[in-house]
């Protein structure tokens, strides 16, 4: 059983639209509501394979209560905590000339108690879970450390975690040795703490943060593909060319997969061409958190893997 946290779910809003304009009036060509979050995204994508999914954090209100009943259809187990306030909403803005606007709220007010509940579940569920994946932003009155104290919890009962935040979440969570992180450029920046030069500079801060801890360490580049540093080698991978209709979530893509590859017992360099694959795969559908399976498979071998060196 793979168990998911996000601490700030969401009601994700996906709208289209011709272009967005500011300061004006715009109206939305279509709307789509999903239940969303990046750990229920990546709860969503490995229930589509098949995985076996508990997923936890904090719900609260009518927003909470239909997420809830979304993510039970799909056969995943829902151990959430219920809250007094409401679950937040965020709403995606796809424009036909390809720019994509996010608009974020900033998410419901934790209690002490409501947090002493969490915890008190987390510990319970771990012992049935093979791997925790720990995904997003944290609410108010959430603190910072929450991440690390989960990794640490987590690694007393010798399981792996998955980190992909941001932020001091991220800078404090690593400091706990997680099994795996996911940064994109900017957040490996501020983990760093100055400017990255090119491939290299990311390749270099990820092997740092290995040597440091870090058993796994993958780069987001965006459309320019990803990178990881491994026990096995510091590995490129190039995406292949695809029709990019929505790119959020594909990070999440791109952590679900290396979770199956992780328990399934794959190589680095295969875990890096299948997770590209998926991610570029979801880029080229609408519904944020999607992966149509058939096309994954057709743009695996279109993924270029090469092995690289960290500069001297």
């Amino acid at each position: 059983m793979i168990l998911t946290v996000t601490l700030n779910p969401a009601v994700d809003k996906t709208c289209r639209t011709e272009e967005l304009f500011c300061g004006r009036v715009n109206r939305m060509r279509s709307l789509t509501n999903i239940a969303g979050g990046k750990g229920i995204n990546v709860s969503r994508i490995l229930r589509q394979y098949g995985c076996e999914v508990t997923a936890t954090g904090f719900l609260g209100g009518f927003p909470g209560q239909w997420i809830e009943k979304e993510l039970l259809k799909t056969g995943m187990r829902c151990e959430f905590v219920k809250i007094g306030q409401e679950t937040r909403s965020s709403m995606n803005i796809v424009a036909d000339n390809g720019y994509v606007t996010e608009i974020l709220e900033p998410g419901p007010q934790i209690t002490e108690q409501e947090m002493e509940e969490f915890l008190e579940r987390y510990d319970r569920l771990l012992p049935d879970c093979s791997i925790v994946v720990l995904s997003g932003s944290a609410p108010r009155g959430v603190p910072e450390g929450i991440y690390a104290e989960l990794i640490r919890r987590a690694r007393a009962r010798g399981k792996e975690t998955v980190l992909d935040t941001s932020g001091e979440l991220l800078r404090k969570g690593i400091e706990a040795a997680p099994t795996l992180i996911k940064p994109n450029r900017r957040e490996m920046e501020y983990v760093i703490g100055h400017r990255l030069n090119g491939r290299d500079g990311l390749l270099e801060a990820a092997a740092f943060l290995r040597r440091n801890g870090v058993h796994l360490a993958a780069v987001s580049m965006g459309n320019r593909g990803l990178l990881m540093a491994g026990e096995e080698g510091l590995f490129y991978a190039r995406p292949p060319r695809v029709k990019a209709l929505n790119t959020v979530g594909c990070g999440d893509c791109v952590v679900a997969s290396m979770v199956m590859s992780r328990l399934a017992g794959l190589g680095e360099e295969e875990m890096l061409r299948r997770a590209v694959a998926l991610s570029a795969a979801s880029a080229s559908c609408l519904e944020s958190g999607s992966v149509p399976g058939e096309l994954a498979e057709s743009l695996y071998d279109e993924v270029t893997v090469e092995r690289v060196q960290t500069p001297e």
